[in-house]
């Protein structure tokens, strides 16, 4: 006789999915009970649909047409959607979409290309070392709050620029500039006097 229940669903695992709000009114944070990445420094930042080729799950929400930017890390995906469609009719079906493609044990990426945030270099100066250490301990965990991601790009001595990358919910949202001036900037050049005199932001 067929058991009344499919024995597999037994083994499956139960995957919640919550959402929070952030500064970007047309970006959502969907955050599972589960990591999705083996390593919590590997994130993606996909911009379009042409740029996803390592990652099936980023594929997939492509093919939602309100679907325009796909952000992927730790435990959450930041999903921005198009400016006509509204989150109170799209949360649901991501919600929906998300928990079934996770509990199915679908993967998230293929192969090894997902992209980690650059390790500390031996070959680094004194102060990109700090640049570095500040971003980490101290602006990179109120990012990810806020559904997006910064990197370190790239600093000049001679005119004391630090260039970051901001990912994910932050590209595009009317409060990054806000961010990266009053909270980002403010902040390295009070913990570096003399060595850093702005921020810019590459790929907002």
């Amino acid at each position: 006789m067929k058991p009344a229940y499919n024995v597999d669903n037994l083994y499956k695992k139960l995957i919640n999915i919550y959402t929070e709000a952030v500064p970007n009114p047309n970006a959502m944070k969907f955050v599972a009970n589960t990591m999705l990445v083996a390593n919590e420094d590997i994130v993606k930042d996909y911009p379009d649909a042409a740029s996803a080729t390592d990652s099936p799950l980023a594929q997939e929400l492509f093919k939602f047409p309100f679907v325009q930017r796909v952000f992927i890390a730790s435990n959450f995906v930041t999903i921005t959607k198009d400016e006509a469609s509204d989150w109170v009719e799209q949360i649901p079906v991501m919600r929906h979409f998300l928990k079934n493609y996770l509990e199915e044990g679908s993967p998230v990426f293929e192969g090894e290309d997902a992209e980690e945030n650059p390790a500390a270099n031996p070959n680094d100066s004194e102060a990109v070392k700090k640049i570095k250490g500040i971003l980490d301990e101290y602006i990179r965990p109120a990012v990810e709050m806020d559904g997006g991601h910064i990197m370190f790009h790239s600093f000049e001595p001679e005119t004391g620029v630090v260039k970051v990358l901001l990912q994910g919910s932050c590209s595009g949202c009317p409060s990054s500039t806000i961010t990266l001036k009053a909270g980002i900037e403010n902040l390295l050049t009070r913990m570096m006097p003399g060595e850093v005199k702005s921020v810019v932001a590459e790929g907002v």
